[in-house]
This record gives C-alpha cells, structure tokens and sequence, in this order.
C-alpha cells in the first residue's frame, strides 16, 4: 500500500467518465475499479521496457485509490491551444502511439487479467491497447505531446484499433458542427496520411483503415448507450450520453460516409 504525508488535494478535471481525481504533490490518486490492477501491470511493463510516456502505478493509498506519478504538463483543455493541432504535433502523436504499442507488444497480461469493456476490432488481438486517445489524455510539453495518460479504457485490441481510435478526435474524423473553429480549418485526409506516415502504418492497414472507423463508430454508439443505461443517471457515461455523445457518434459516421472516398484517396 502507498503511504503517504497528509497533502492538499487538488481536484483534476477534463476527464469525461471518471470521478473524483486529484493530485496529491507530486501523485494522481484516482478510484480504484476492477480493471486497475491489471492496467498497473501494464503501466509497470511499460516503465520497465523504457517506455517514457505513460504515468508509473505506484499502488494505492489508504483510501483504496490507485496511486499514479503526476504527468507534468498541459493537456489540450478547450478552447483548444493551436499549438495541439499543427502538423508537427500530429506527426509527434503518432510516434508516441507507435512507441507505446511496441512497448506494449511484449506485455504478458496477469492471469485473471481483468479490462473495461468496450468497442472493439474483429480481428485477432495484438497488444493491450490504450483504446482511449482522445484530446483530454494527451499530455503536451513544449507544444508537442509527450505523454498518454488515462488508461482505464486499455484493453485487448489491435494496433490499427487504436490508431482509429485517436485518428477520430486527432484527424478528426467527425461532422463540423461538433468541432471547434481552429479544427474546422483542419485538411482532413492530408491529416490522415501524415498520421500514418509517422506512425509507420502498413499499406494493408491504410486500406482497411476507413473501414474500420465505420465500424468502430456503430460500436461506440451501442457500447457508450450501455454503459450510460447501466450506470444511471449521474454517472460519467450517462453524462455524457444526456450531453449528446450518441448524436455526435452518429453525425461523425454520416460524414465519414460522405467523404470515405475522397479520404481514402490520401490514405492510398
């Protein structure tokens, strides 16, 4: 168990689903869930394989909280900073996602191992997957990213799963009625390419890319309405549900739809 001195705790926020972070000097402490000892297995391969930019488990405190090392940084709080969406910071991303999934690809998960449930590809998994890249779990230094944090929707998946998964709030692949102003101006499938040029993204992949979005938004809207029923009213996912999720889900699938041709041209 992680002892500690009595500190101040300084709420966190900006995350959409969980409850009740805080940092504690130099700690995040968060509520434990089933899923959190296997993903302190992962996080702890992680430091062992050198991999940099993830949080380190340190265990729990009194309380029952896991207790994580704080990232420092900044996120991309909105309005969202410039600097979070040029190109350079684009290409950054995807060789964070790459450097992470390499250091994942060796993780032999705990017997037992117990994940989130969620969306998912068909195909065979490959690595655990942070399954979650969205602009709040970014952690940005000098104008580029440098960190993942929020690992509590990791689970079993593969590499191209989860590089559709941050391509659809990072391209972003989505309608631009739910977009900010400085995303709107954003060249879509130049984005795309760039993205997996940087990441090393097979040809193979690139095909089955856009594919695979379409599905993942069908999923994701099925997946979130279930969580949100079961957890009821005043949890994260039915706030977020109330909040329109399910309708931006399904605009960002229609829009994909329309321009799946022209983004795929990029992409090949």
């Amino acid at each position: 168990m992680f002892v500690a001195t009595v500190q101040e705790e300084i709420p966190l926020l900006g995350g959409d689903v969980t409850d009740g972070v805080v940092r504690v000097g130099d700690t995040v402490r968060r509520p434990s869930r089933a899923s959190t000892g296997s993903v302190h297995a992962l996080l702890r391969h992680l430091e062992r394989s050198g991999f940099e930019g993830a949080p380190r488990a340190l265990g729990v405190d009194e309380r029952g909280r896991e207790v994580l090392s704080y990232v420092e940084g900044e996120s991309a709080a909105r309005p969202l900073p410039s600097y979070a969406l040029t190109e350079e910071s684009l290409a950054a991303l995807a060789r964070l996602l790459r450097g992470f999934h390499d250091a994942a690809e060796g993780f032999v998960p705990p017997r037992g191992a117990v994940w989130e449930a969620g969306s998912n590809d068909d195909a065979a998994p490959e690595l655990i997957g942070h399954c979650d890249v969205n602009l709040d779990n970014v952690i940005f230094r000098d104008g580029l990213p440098a960190a993942l944090i929020d690992f509590d929707m990791a689970r079993p998946t593969t590499r191209l799963f989860d590089v559709v998964t941050t391509l659809r709030h990072w391209a972003p692949i989505a309608d631009p009625v739910d977009l900010e102003p400085l995303q709107c101006r954003l060249d879509v499938g130049p984005r795309l390419r760039l993205f997996c040029d940087a990441y090393g993204l097979t040809p193979r992949d690139r095909r089955q890319l856009l594919d695979l979005a379409r599905l993942r938004f069908d999923r994701s809207y099925h997946a979130m309405r279930a969580k949100a029923e079961a957890q009821g009213e005043g949890g994260g996912w039915a706030r977020m549900w109330a909040g329109g999720a399910g309708e931006r889900i399904r605009r960002a699938r229609v829009w994909l739809e329309t321009h799946q041709d022209e983004l795929h041209e990029h992409l090949v």
